[in-house]
């Protein structure tokens, strides 16, 4: 995936995982809160990874701009 597919699924994840945990609150369903707490951790961690993609494509991209002025 790239950097702003894994930030967007990242941030669905967190949205869905905030939902279970709510609903499984609810009606008192322990289960569906855990699992609404491993979604939105997972969201969490996708998200970051989308963030230090981007960060590094940046990166990339300013060294590739400095190594062609150089040139």
């Amino acid at each position: 995936m790239g950097s702003k597919s894994d930030k967007a699924a990242g941030l669905a994840n967190q949205v869905v995982g905030n939902v279970k945990q709510g609903v499984g609150k609810a009606v008192g369903n322990e289960r569906l809160q855990a699992e609404g707490v491993v979604q939105e951790a997972k969201g969490k961690v996708q998200k970051a990874v989308g963030d230090v993609k981007g960060a590094a494509k940046d990166a990339t991209k300013k060294v590739a701009a400095a190594i062609n002025k150089k040139l």
